[in-house]
């Protein structure tokens, strides 16, 4: 940011939606593993010469940032997590070009799965799954660190064991209480790490691939309950409540959560006419899918003393 002429510019350019499959095939046993990134780029850098004269000369181009991304791909001879990459290219872009001081990484993992075939692992096989592994990091030229890893589109549904009673009720209200619905959600969930430096984060293999697991069965844990009897949901804010605070419980190094958890309707079938009016009588049985309107519920849970 700076001021010239009595204009104030804050400026950032970077490359969008850069895609990139990797394949290592060093498996001990002749498994291959596979990944597929979608990977943006911002630079916060001191190159203002271009805005306020004809001078490029300190614009890192935008296709040399995705250029980098398969350079950097190529380079990572072993595995590694797609927080620990995208931490590798915030790192690259602050240390190789001096006019860059910070450079913040968006990656999104598509959620590629090894195939079973006659119960056993294929070693070269793989199927798309659902959810997607989001991570943004941002690095500063100090070595500075904000990590932040999530998951989207984490369909979760239970045909019982939720309600919604007691509510606000005006003059607007037809909404019936209710101990007995289904209970359906898409939820996208971000948590941020407290590692505050590149140096700081931890040199296991893989560490943050096992972590993005660990969280996500932790939530889904909490959200459908025990398989035998499950775990009643009086609300989707207190399901919320209790999926995040879970996970800060289970995962020292989380300082916080972002979750939201949109409140997907299944309307219960009722048809009638004047002649015949049972014609179809709901019995917890047959329900009308609907993902619009629905309910938008959020929050966020962090220590009392991480910093925000």
């Amino acid at each position: 940011m700076a001021a010239e002429g009595g204009l104030r510019v804050e400026q950032r350019h970077g490359k969008a939606r850069v895609r990139v499959g990797r394949v290592w095939r060093q498996g001990a046993d002749g498994s291959h593993h596979f990944v597929e990134w979608n990977v943006s780029i911002s630079l916060l850098s001191h190159c203002l010469s271009s805005y306020h004269r004809d001078d490029n000369s300190d614009i890192v181009a935008t296709d040399t940032m995705k250029n980098t991304v398969y350079v950097k791909a190529k380079e990572c001879g072993d595995r590694l997590s797609v927080e620990e990459f995208a931490i590798l290219l915030g790192n690259h872009f602050c240390s190789f070009y001096p006019q860059v001081y910070t450079a913040i990484v968006n990656i999104v993992e598509k959620p590629w799965e090894r195939v079973c075939i006659d119960g056993k692992p294929h070693l070269h096989g793989f199927k798309l799954g659902s959810e997607n592994h989001t991570v943004e990091a941002t690095v500063q030229k100090s070595g500075a660190l904000t990590l932040t890893s999530g998951v989207a589109g984490l369909a979760l549904l239970k045909t019982t064991q939720s309600g919604f009673e007691k509510f606000v009720r005006d003059k607007y209200t037809i909404l019936p209480d209710t101990r007995e619905r289904m209970l359906a959600t898409e939820v996208n969930a971000s948590w941020r790490y407290s590692y505050e430096s590149v140096a700081s984060i931890p040199k296991k293999e893989l560490y943050f691939s096992e972590k993005f697991m660990e969280v996500k069965k932790v939530l889904m844990d909490t959200f459908f309950g025990p398989p035998e009897t499950g775990v009643y949901s009086p609300s989707v804010q207190r399901t919320l409540y209790l999926m995040g605070s879970a996970v800060l419980r289970r995962f020292p190094d989380v300082a916080s959560i972002h979750l939201k958890m949109p409140n997907i309707h299944f309307l219960p079938v009722n048809l009638s006419t004047k002649e015949n009016p049972s014609m179809v009588k709901f019995k917890d049985d047959v329900y009308l899918p609907t993902d619009e309107p629905h309910g938008s519920i959020a929050a966020t849970l962090s220590r009392i003393t991480s910093k925000m």
